[in-house]
């Protein structure tokens, strides 16, 4: 099982509940090319076919074009990327959890590199916000849906 780096300077770890079935959620979420359809923070994303174990996507975030690689997916439960974007190496956790009528999500992210040992609190309050705010485009979509 693939998680983020621990030992990394900069470590973000969120989670919402969505009023939606997981289907729904796990769609919108794992539909990488439609995310932003329903996330204002990403400009473009770009993947071709479906997300697998080994696959890569690129897409564009808040000035960064990333290059991410699938390292896991377990259908409708989780979803691990990762790879590096101007000298900071991402590890991104998502985990999803059914409960009744809504599902859990939760994110872990980890950033480390030269970039971000020179600003650790800046880049750290910016993951932090980044989560915050893909989750709550990610509740309002799903919600929306439904």
């Amino acid at each position: 099982m693939v998680t983020i780096d621990e030992n990394a300077p900069v470590i973000a770890r969120l989670s919402t509940v969505i009023n939606a079935p997981l289907e729904t959620v796990w769609q919108l979420h794992t539909g990488i090319a439609t995310w932003p359809t329903w996330n204002p923070d990403i400009e473009h994303a770009e993947l071709d076919g479906p997300p697998a174990p080994g696959c890569s996507f690129r897409w564009r975030t808040h000035g960064l074009d990333i290059i991410s690689t699938v390292h896991e997916l377990v259908p409708g439960e989780r979803i691990v990327w990762g790879g590096p974007a101007q000298g900071i190496t991402g590890i991104h956790v998502w985990t999803f959890e059914h409960d009744a009528d809504h599902v859990v999500v939760r994110t872990e992210e980890s950033w480390s590199g030269a970039p971000v040992e020179a600003a650790v609190d800046d880049l750290g309050k910016a993951l932090h916000d980044s989560l915050e705010n893909w989750l709550g485009h990610l509740k309002a979509r799903a919600e929306q849906t439904t």
